[in-house]
């Protein structure tokens, strides 16, 4: 009997047991800098010969890692072993399949602590934001494994005399999993679960920024029980191999976390049949997000302001969920300013292995100037009363910058930075909020404080994003408790971590019997 699914707590490191053995992971994984990590492919070590690098961007000289890259010739030989495995794996019973999940998810949690010091380094999460983002990991594996014994079971009919019918879901072939940088254990681990617990095959291309974290998942996966062949990892050139992979024939889906403009071009490639092709690809995409904060006339504005500098800066903003824009009533707008700035000042930023630090570096050179870019624009259009500076000389550090008085269709109000940078916007009213709310391409998420029951009811019906969330912040969904994907440019919603997931992994087979 498997018991009913709980989320993971996230650790309080000011326990010191869980202090003392944070640090001790930090020291062991600094200690397995620079390894050179093949390939994997068919259960087998495979090197292409041509590498590349991972940095750590709080120190952008220091190597975390050497990655054998996959070309062409390493896809086919991937795609190869996926068609194999599939004709096995999609018979495997299901039931042992979700097993295998909740067996990772007790491996990861014995890793728990390594797995979190690999983001700290590779990414430069803190403490807190790693380990939320490895126990989103372990929840995706222990829900996952729960659902597809759920849809294993006998789905319900409507009965017809003098037939036996019945419905059954069988998975759909071999899918390339493109997961970002930003969440390296949990996206990965939840697009890679869901592929293989419903009987698909993966080619998984990890971020080349955070490949280190995926190694670990291809490692904990094989000591869980996937066979050979099930899950090969390829990490690579986007321009090499990326379009290579959606493209091929014996593609049948692809599950991608990432841009707007990657997402587009991955659903438009897909969407071009391959010579060879028996199907129409399926594309599940999460695409980004321009998110937003409410704050009405009558909102709890210490609560508002809390919520909004930890939607803004946590992760050093480089969440999808982040809050980007805050629209506020011109009623409370420099009481709401003064809090903002007041609590923004008290971040500290600087490498995370020191749990001091709250905020890190932005994740690499490209980001660092993109970001740089945008704070340079938002000075002229309106005006800085937090941060606005940024330090790449050891690691690639940018302040929590705010930015007021900026225009609904400002160019900080309307493009995704993905970085700390909040745009604040005076509103009057609510027609204008929730004007100013949807005015974007996205629909990913959003927030609302008010503590009137008829404007929530209202923001309830027209602020139009997949994740809405009233009176807290926009950031942090959990696993079955706030199924996660938004409307418009920010994706197909597919709703991860929500009992309708799986199913875009699958198709239904009626069978009708006459007895």
């Amino acid at each position: 009997m498997v018991g009913k699914f709980r989320n993971e707590a996230v650790l309080d490191f000011n326990v010191p047991e869980n202090k003392k053995k944070m640090e001790d992971a930090l020291q062991y994984v600094r200690s397995q800098f620079n390894r050179e990590y093949p390939l994997h492919i068919n259960g087998k070590d495979v090197k292409s010969g041509n590498l590349f690098t991972s940095y750590n961007p709080a120190n952008k000289n220091e190597v975390i890692g050497t990655f054998h890259r996959a070309g062409v010739k390493e896809v086919d030989m991937a795609m190869a072993a996926a068609l194999e495995a599939f004709e096995s794996w999609k018979i495997f019973d299901p039931e042992e399949r979700g097993i295998m999940l909740m067996k990772a998810a007790n491996i990861m949690r014995r890793r728990r602590f390594e797995l979190n010091a690999w983001m700290i380094y590779e990414t430069s999460k803190n403490w807190v934001e790693a380990d939320a983002d490895t126990a989103e990991a372990i929840d995706f594996l222990d829900f996952y494994g729960r659902e597809m014994l759920r849809l294993s079971e006998r789905q319900p009919l409507t009965s017809n005399p003098g037939e036996f019918n019945k419905m059954i879901y069988i998975p759909l072939g071999v899918g390339a999993v493109i997961p970002p940088w930003n969440f390296p254990n949990a996206i990965l681990v939840g697009m890679t679960s869901a592929s293989i617990v419903t009987g698909n095959t993966v080619l998984l291309k990890p971020s080349s920024d955070s490949p280190c974290t995926g190694y670990c998942i291809v490692e904990i996966m094989q000591e869980a029980g996937i066979p050979d062949g099930v899950l090969n990892f390829i990490p690579g050139s986007g321009s090499e191999i990326g379009d290579y992979i959606v493209q091929h024939p014996k593609t049948r889906f692809i599950a991608f976390t990432g841009s707007m403009e990657v997402g587009l071009r991955i659903n438009r490639l897909a969407a071009e049949t391959s010579e060879g092709q028996i199907w129409i690809k399926r594309v599940v995409a999460e695409m980004g997000g321009k998110d937003g904060i409410v704050v009405d006339s009558e909102a709890d504005v210490e609560a508002a302001a809390a919520g909004t500098v930890a939607a803004a800066f946590g992760f050093q903003g480089q969440k999808c969920s982040a809050c980007s824009r805050v629209m506020v009533d011109e009623s409370i707008y420099d009481e709401f300013c003064d809090l903002i700035v007041e609590k923004t000042k008290k971040l500290t930023v600087g490498d995370t292995t020191d749990t001091k630090n709250y905020m890190g570096a932005v994740i690499n050179q490209a980001s660092f100037d993109s970001i740089s870019k945008y704070i340079e624009i938002g000075k002229k259009e309106g005006k800085l009363i937090a941060g606005g500076e940024g330090d790449d000389s050891k690691g690639y550090f940018i302040q929590p910058t705010i930015i007021k008085d900026i225009a609904p269709d400002g160019v900080i109000s309307q493009e995704e930075i993905f970085g700390p940078v909040l745009a604040v916007i005076k509103v009057k009213g609510m027609d204008e909020a929730m004007e100013v709310a949807n005015n974007t391409i996205y629909g990913l998420t959003g927030a609302f404080f008010s503590r009137n029951k008829e404007k929530v009811a209202r923001a309830k019906r027209e602020f139009h994003v997949g994740n809405l969330y009233i009176n807290r912040k926009c950031t942090g969904a959990l696993v079955d408790v706030h199924p996660f994907g938004g409307f418009n440019m920010s994706g197909t919603d597919s709703k991860a971590g929500g009992r309708d997931y799986l199913q875009l992994f699958m198709q239904a087979k009626t069978i009708a019997e006459q007895l």
